[in-house]
């Protein structure tokens, strides 16, 4: 079943109206015709079987059937990423595979040592919202990985032990960590992953001081995507839904 993402505001009744984009990816790409049925979800964890009704040029209006199931439920695990910028397509790819593997949210984060900078912000924010969507409808979930703009390590740092003083806090480094195994089970897991630079120790100490655990694997070195989309699998595995 073919399945598209319409936003909540874009509901009307018992009408849902495609955006300009997901209309042309419906009938130019996929050339469906009225009548025929296809899947829609809200980003918000509702998902509907639905009728196409009308297709123009620049919108498609579908009529709902019915609200389904989704087919893939959330995790059960709570999980923030924050990860240092990487360059180029390293960091879209860090973006997909934690939609693909559950993640509740991501932040980028501008370290000392990050590959990348985090200038024309607004623009990279709209290509990973892109990838969301499109990695969303590949995976089958139907609420949308919340994404921020890049905000400063310190600053997150302070702010998440602040307001989240019930999430086990992690930062995964390189050096002078404990080992995973000592990890308690927790809902809400905030974890935080440098650049293939590494951590500057002064981090590090910043972390250990508003209450982050710090964990080193053992084993090979990885590159920073790598590392991102490992440390999640390894989580969802031992407390989420990847079992």
């Amino acid at each position: 079943m073919r399945r598209f993402f319409a936003p909540p505001e874009n509901f009307n009744d018992q009408k849902i109206t495609l955006s300009p984009e997901e209309s042309r990816h419906l009938r130019d790409v996929l050339r469906l015709r009225a009548s025929e049925n296809v899947q829609v979800f809200d980003g918000a964890g509702r998902e509907f079987f639905c009728e196409i009704e009308q297709i123009e040029r620049k919108e498609t209006v579908l009529k709902i059937i019915k609200e389904i199931a989704p087919t893939t439920p959330e995790s059960g695990l709570d999980l923030t990423l924050a990860v240092a910028l990487l360059k180029g397509e390293k960091f879209d790819l860090v973006v997909q595979k934690a939609v693909e593997l559950g993640v509740t949210k991501l932040v980028p984060l501008n370290t000392k040592r990050a590959d990348a900078k985090s200038k024309d912000g607004e623009k990279k924010l709209q290509r990973w919202r892109k990838i969301v969507i499109d990695a969303s409808k590949q995976s089958e979930r139907a609420t949308l990985m919340q994404i921020e703009m890049p905000i400063d390590f310190a600053e997150f740092v302070n702010s998440i032990s602040k307001s989240l003083s019930d999430a086990n806090l992690l930062l995964f480094a390189e050096r002078s960590g404990i080992s995973f195994s000592n990890v308690k089970i927790n809902e809400k897991i905030i974890a935080v992953i440098g650049s293939e630079g590494g951590w500057d120790d002064a981090e590090i100490e910043l972390a250990r001081s508003q209450n982050f655990q710090i964990i080193t694997f053992k084993g090979r070195i990885l590159r920073a995507e790598t590392a991102a989309i490992s440390i999640i699998a390894v989580l969802q595995h031992r407390f989420g839904d990847l079992n």
